[in-house]
């Protein structure tokens, strides 16, 4: 990663938690993935030398900037699903500034709905989203992480356990998928297909 990006993803982390600790609704916080989750995660989008990746969840663009710039360096690609339009606004801002956003694909959609009509498959995929939906979600992301290997990266595993609880024994029952909790920022569960 490039010193000048490094740093503005490190204002970006700086400025969105004085901005959330600014807020008295949750709702109205970017809540970014942690920074050591975001570099894991970029990490092994570059380590897969993954093509397609998917971002369930991009508020202001944190993790999306981590995750397009680990694609550039594979050649391939970001797709990323927002709600909410003025979140996918200021996300579009930072790609922009960063020269970024040529490798991303931004939607403002229901994940669910995009999820139950994706056809074909994703090598890398990131939950970062409103977790009490994550168990509906689960058949489709089955779906689209059939290729061997492929990885699906859920944030909050160890911050919200009791909020995951129900997703982690969908994947952690499924004889397809090996998977582990790693307790790094607010803990990712990691699941690859086997």
């Amino acid at each position: 990663m490039k010193a000048k990006l490094k740093a503005y993803l490190k204002q970006h982390y700086a400025d969105s938690r004085a901005h959330d600790e600014a807020q008295n609704e949750r709702a109205q916080c970017w809540r970014n993935l942690h920074p050591d989750s975001a570099a894991l995660l970029a990490l092994l989008v570059r380590a897969k030398q993954a093509r397609k990746v998917l971002e369930v969840g991009t508020s202001n663009g944190y993790s999306t900037l981590w995750l397009a710039d680990a694609v550039r360096d594979t050649g391939g690609s970001l797709r990323t699903l927002e709600i909410d339009k003025a979140r996918k606004k200021a996300a579009k801002q930072h790609l922009r500034e960063t020269k970024l956003d040529d490798y991303v694909r931004m939607e403002v959609c229901d994940a669910g709905e995009f999820l139950r009509a994706y056809q074909k498959y994703y090598d890398v995929v990131l939950l970062d989203a409103d977790r009490s939906r994550y168990a509906d979600y689960w058949p489709d992301l089955q779906r689209i992480l059939t290729k061997p290997g492929s990885l699906l990266a859920v944030d909050n595993a160890l911050s919200h356990a009791e909020e995951m609880q129900e997703f982690v024994a969908l994947v952690e029952a499924d004889k397809n998928f090996s998977s582990t909790i790693v307790d790094i920022g607010a803990g990712l569960l990691l699941a690859s297909s086997i």
